[in-house]
């Protein structure tokens, strides 16, 4: 469970705040929770933003993720991550696959 001072969960105002406005500056932020009586940094406001944005970009990208193997036809991912593994191995090991595959992107 996380550290309280004072009974309040600075975080978590923050969320809140952002919550009910997500286009807020952080300074906003700050003067609307000093108003409401809770004193917070900067550095903590675009922490909790940052974290706040990090899951929802973490979600999106792993969809897409989904998204592009089903459109390659092959839908079954685990199906294609044995593929990769078997060629890998064929080819003498990750890194090497790696290494053929860095040299045909450029």
């Amino acid at each position: 469970m996380p550290r309280k001072k004072n009974g309040v969960n600075k975080s978590e105002e923050i969320r809140q705040v952002l919550k009910a406005n997500p286009k807020i500056k952080a300074a906003e932020v700050i003067s609307t929770l000093a108003g409401h009586g809770v004193d917070v940094s900067e550095q903590l406001v675009y922490f909790v933003k940052g974290r706040m944005k990090g899951a929802k970009g973490r979600r999106k990208k792993a969809r897409q993720m989904v998204a592009r193997v089903v459109a390659t036809g092959n839908g079954d991912p685990v199906a294609t991550i044995l593929k990769v593994r078997r060629w890998a191995e064929e080819l003498g090991g990750m890194k090497k696959l790696k290494a053929l595959v860095d040299a045909l992107s450029e």
